[in-house]
């Protein structure tokens, strides 16, 4: 059985704020997505150490091996990958107007959870695509 840690991350509209539900108060921030991910890192090898260190308890989560499963709200996820998918690329994806992700990343609008479920199907279905891919 795979052990798996959530790791919510949001944009602020200048940076990134990761944390971790299941360590209160484990936190980082970060201007990119790699230094996001690389910072929470290092925040939840901190906590787990310190907590280890003055006997606090931990989730026997963090006793082993885990895996990390990022969850984003939809302005964030639209921050955190548009360096690689542009609006035009997400409206074939997602069949979704290109003005009206704008307005989600921008956050002016917020998306109906049947928006949100085809941002999120449109983006797995690609990712089972790219999965098969052989070079």
């Amino acid at each position: 059985m795979e052990n798996k840690v959530n790791i919510e991350i949001r944009f602020s509209g200048n940076n990134f704020g990761a944390y971790v539900p299941a360590l209160p108060g484990c936190v980082a921030t970060g201007d990119t997505p790699n230094e996001i991910m690389q910072n929470i890192k290092e925040a939840i090898d901190f906590h787990v150490e310190s907590s280890i260190e003055d006997n606090d308890p931990i989730d026997d989560v963090f006793k082993g091996q885990y895996d990390l499963v990022v969850k984003f709200d939809t302005v964030s996820l639209l921050n955190y990958y548009k360096g690689i998918f542009s609006n035009a690329a997400l409206h074939r994806i997602t069949g979704i107007n290109e003005k009206q992700l704008q307005h989600y990343s921008s956050g002016l609008k917020k998306p109906r959870p049947a928006q949100r479920e085809k941002i999120e199907t449109g983006l797995h279905k690609l990712g089972k695509e790219l999965l098969a891919v052989e070079l």
